[in-house]
């Protein structure tokens, strides 16, 4: 069959398997998106299914583009543009476009965007009369999302914690000001179809019969709602064909489950599994390093992953002083490897477990002068919350800098809003003179001070307290004790840590900045040239930010932004234990496994060479502290290792 002779033959089974519900258990690079299209294209050109009744389904609008693409190569744009192809939220907003009235829902409803939904969120706070300062409303907006995730509604919300309580208390008005504005987040697109299908038989059926065959994409992704979705658009025909890998699903913080892989097997006995062990990407020795870490979790499938591509060089591992000896060697290296010709800078990837440990790296490629890329963050002293604290430095440094001081005038949230600050600025603009001025002029009550009133006076005085004392400290005072002390006077931690995984990632960020300021107190010099120094080093670093789409450099990323991608080169940093695994995973078996699931996506982004480098001491809010050998190092057999 002509259709079918790129395949190999493990993809063969699988793209013919019969009607009914199919599993396919694909390992890394093993062409599992090859396998649904061509398997979409089998159905249409072999079996005759007209394209009307195949509905695929995909997470990113990216992965649905390059499957259509796919697809009208192999069955014309005519017939291609005929199937049902997109992401679940897609895909259940053009049902409700059509249901709208069956659904309960407007015609013309509108769908709210991340930050719309923040908004309403804020909004149901202050109604409720409850500090949105201190129930941040992406912290209480991210509870919801689990919630509906999990097909729990409003009245039924049970809190397991004083947090849960005020998620229950918001919950309710939040979805009625959503109502009110004819909205829907993206949960309720998932969320109503759901619904809509229980609650009218008939409407179901009719997807049903379209939809005579249903193919999924990363289906260890799914979640609660998304899988029971499947179950019932699937539940006449049964044809249903997923394409998954419980050692991929690395989301669990996002909502997936992997789990709905053996619900999926007991919810249908007869399913068919075929597994995709060739893998078309790594060397035989990065296949067994990879298979060697992940065959330790438990509730999975052993997929004996192998390549006609040779065993390749081993596994080079290095052990380094500290996390500015562990980035120069990674450098170093790469600076090697493009002298030698033996690759190019682009070809090189460097992968860590969280977003802070790319200023070391960022740091050493600087000093060497080699551009780099950096995907999925700002870079490290560009991220809003490094420039907060260092616009309070630049600030103590000098009060006249207005710049500065009008970024932390009221961070956190102090009740000196843009009113105020605008009086404040109009009476600079008269006497041709700083923001710090006009701060002081209205703290002394001096004749040509801005007239404010009385409550904005009172915050604009305590903001001046609280700098001048910071002022009157730095000649005695290190960078890094000064941080501490910003830190604390401001309670910016509370501000940033508001209970979800991105607020605990831009606290690990100051705290690396602080690791940063530590080593200035070091220099021999007197605290207040200290800080100058430091200010003057962060202005250079952060001033080399800017390289061009097209240049060729190496990769910076964390390993939940890998997923998907491939490298002839990579670099995995930070293999130390709290780091990765995580310390957040260390009392639960779930997220344990979880960080063992991210290595093994890290390792298998590597197709011809693999570094994996930790450092013996790192520096952890602001001091240094004994770092110990990750515990998944232990699983690589030593003969697949040289350490360098």
């Amino acid at each position: 069959m002509e259709l079918l002779e790129s395949l190999n033959p493990q993809q063969k089974q699988a793209v013919t398997a019969s009607d009914g519900p199919v599993l396919i258990l694909a390992g890394p690079g093993s062409g599992k998106t090859r396998v649904l299209t061509y398997r979409v294209a089998w159905l249409v050109l072999e079996r005759e299914v007209p394209p009307y009744h195949i509905l695929a389904v995909t997470f990113t609008n990216k992965a649905a583009r390059e499957m259509r693409k796919r697809l009208e190569t192999l069955l014309g744009y005519d017939r291609a543009r005929r199937l049902t192809l997109g992401t679940f939220h897609a895909t259940c907003a053009r049902i409700l476009r059509r249901e709208a009235e069956a659904a309960g829902i407007p015609h013309d409803y509108v769908i709210f965007d991340a930050d719309d939904q923040r908004a309403l969120v804020r909004r149901a706070l202050r109604e409720l009369d409850i500090d949105d300062k201190q129930y941040r409303p992406s912290a209480v907006h991210s509870a919801i999302s689990r919630a509906k995730n999990e097909m729990i509604p409003p009245d039924a919300y049970q809190p397991s914690s004083y947090f849960g309580e005020i998620v229950r208390r918001v919950y309710g008005p939040y979805q009625e000001l959503l109502r009110a504005n004819n909205g829907l987040d993206f949960d309720d697109l998932l969320l109503e179809t759901v619904r809509l299908f229980r609650r009218h038989p008939d409407v179901l059926r009719r997807y049903q019969e379209r939809y005579r065959h249903v193919l999924v994409d990363e289906f260890q992704d799914t979640n609660t709602v998304q899988y029971i979705l499947l179950h019932q658009l699937s539940g006449r025909h049964r044809n249903l064909f997923v394409v998954a890998d419980e050692d991929q699903s690395i989301y669990r913080w996002r909502g997936a489950d992997y789990r709905n892989i053996f619900r999926l097997r007991e919810d249908h006995p007869d399913l068919l599994t075929h597994l995709l062990e060739q893998n078309y990407r790594s060397t035989q020795t990065i296949l067994d390093t990879a298979r060697a870490i992940i065959r330790h979790n438990p509730n999975r499938t052993e997929k004996k992953l192998f390549t006609q591509r040779g065993r390749g060089p081993k596994i080079m591992l290095h052990e380094a002083y500290d996390q500015e000896d562990e980035a120069d060697f990674i450098v170093e290296t790469i600076a090697q490897l493009v002298r030698r010709k033996e690759a190019r800078p682009g070809d090189c990837a460097v992968m860590y477990r969280t977003n802070a440990q790319s200023r070391a790296l960022e740091e050493s490629f600087i000093r060497i002068g080699m551009p780099y890329r950096l995907v999925g963050a700002t870079r490290f002293y560009a991220r809003r919350e490094i420039k907060d604290v260092i616009a309070f430095l630049r600030l103590i440094h000098n009060p006249a800098d207005s710049t500065s001081l009008r970024r932390v005038i009221n961070v956190p949230p102090r009740g000196i809003g843009q009113k105020t600050l605008q009086a404040l600025e109009k009476a600079t603009d008269k006497q041709r003179a700083s923001l710090w001025w006009a701060v002081e002029a209205l703290t002394r009550e001096e004749e040509n001070a801005p007239a404010l009133g009385s409550r904005a006076q009172r915050a604009v005085a305590a903001f001046h307290r609280m700098v001048s004392g910071w002022i009157e400290a730095r000649a005695t005072t290190t960078p890094d004790q000064l941080i501490e002390r910003v830190l604390g006077d401001t309670n910016y931690e509370a501000y940033l840590r508001d209970g979800t995984d991105m607020g605990d990632s831009r606290w690990e960020n100051v705290q690396e900045l602080r690791t940063v300021a530590a080593d200035y107190a070091q220099t021999g010099s007197d605290p207040g040239a200290a800080l100058t120094d430091f200010l003057a080093d962060v202005a250079l670093v952060s001033d080399a930010d800017n390289l061009a789409d097209d240049t060729d450099a190496p990769t910076l990323l964390t390993l939940h932004s890998a997923k998907g991608l491939e490298f002839p080169i990579v670099f995995i940093t930070g293999l130390e234990e709290g780091l990765l695994p995580h310390i957040r995973s260390m009392d639960d078996p779930e997220e344990l496994a979880e960080e063992r699931r991210l290595l093994y996506v890290g390792v298998t982004r590597a197709k011809n060479r693999l570094y994996l480098t930790y450092a013996s001491r790192r520096a952890r809010y602001g001091s240094y502290e004994d770092s110990y050998a990750s515990r998944f190092l232990d699983n690589i057999p030593h003969q697949l290792v040289n350490e360098l």
